[in-house]
């Protein structure tokens, strides 16, 4: 079993073009089910706290691999006609 604190702080990959988005920030929960529906890393920021850019909102259906150390996730980019 996978604990949502084992989750936080962990570098996310995009496996299509080898980006480091960032680490785990938090989590998107249906409450009605209990399951993790998204995963959220934080944009960009100067200095950790200076600006902000636009969340990652990684859909559940997108991780393909959580592993010790990284978690792996396929999410097209701007201008990808892949959804």
């Amino acid at each position: 079993m996978l604990r949502a604190s084992d989750l936080r702080m962990r570098d996310v990959i995009n496996v299509l073009d080898g980006k480091k988005l960032g680490t785990i920030s938090d989590l998107e929960l249906d409450v009605c089910s209990g399951k993790v529906t998204a995963v959220i890393v934080p944009g960009l920021r100067f200095f950790g706290w200076f600006g902000r850019g636009n969340d990652y909102i990684i859909p559940w259906e997108r991780i393909k691999k959580v592993g010790p150390d990284v978690v792996l996730v396929e999410l097209p980019g701007p201008g990808s006609t892949e959804r």
